[in-house]
């Protein structure tokens, strides 16, 4: 029987049970090869690898022929092949232990391949979120937070905005349908915000109303 390594999960994603009022819209994780080639720059290896490729076999072209550019080469293009699966299995590992929720009520991102942790973002918390969408509907949503919240930029990574180290900002890595994603996120954020919150009257409190609760904003 196959081993689920989140069965302690009461709800997948989430470290505890959701309130009665709070329900998930939405949960997701990044996108295995996007995620590579965004947060692990596969991109860049391969250009370095094809550049030192195309110059070992030119050398050996010089020296031996086509066959000489052959010998000279696959070494090279070997170490590339084994460089890309080993980034490509990091992003797998990323992205597996990954699960991105959206509720009514806040985002939460379970995130850590080694070492895992739940994070929680209150709506009210939440300054700004930002997408940026690449080809195929894959896209990123950063998450600015309010107050002197701060996260460490090395625990969060991958999964947080590339450069941002002065001020971490979560992120929705390399999801796709970012989009409609944001939208969800949005509907959710402003109708959170938009609602009263009810807080308790001290006893001190004069001209307490009938119940003992008062709608703050």
């Amino acid at each position: 029987m196959p081993h689920d390594d989140f069965a302690f999960e009461p709800v997948k994603g989430l470290p505890e049970q959701p309130p009665m009022d709070e329900q998930i819209l939405w949960q997701g994780r990044p996108d295995t090869w996007r995620l590579a080639r965004e947060a692990f720059k596969l991109g860049w290896i391969s250009a370095y690898f094809l550049v030192v490729i195309a110059w070992r076999f030119s050398v050996g072209v010089i020296q031996g022929g086509v066959a000489g550019g052959f010998a000279y080469g696959l070494p090279y293009a070997l170490l590339w092949a084994a460089a890309a699966a080993v980034v490509l299995g990091l992003a797998w590992v990323q992205a597996r232990s990954t699960v991105y929720t959206i509720t009514t009520a806040r985002v939460a991102m379970r995130i850590g391949a080694a070492l895992n942790v739940t994070l929680n973002i209150p709506f009210r918390q939440l300054a700004a979120a930002d997408l940026s969408e690449t080809r195929g509907g894959v896209g990123t949503i950063a998450l600015q937070t309010l107050g002197e919240t701060r996260f460490s930029y090395l625990v969060l990574w991958p999964h947080c905005r590339p450069w941002h180290v002065s001020r971490t900002q979560p992120a929705l890595r390399a999801i796709p349908d970012a989009q409609a994603v944001a939208q969800i996120l949005a509907d959710a954020a402003e109708a959170r915000v938009a609602q009263p919150v009810l807080a308790k009257i001290t006893p001190n409190t004069a001209a307490r109303p009938e119940g003992g609760m008062v709608a703050a904003e």
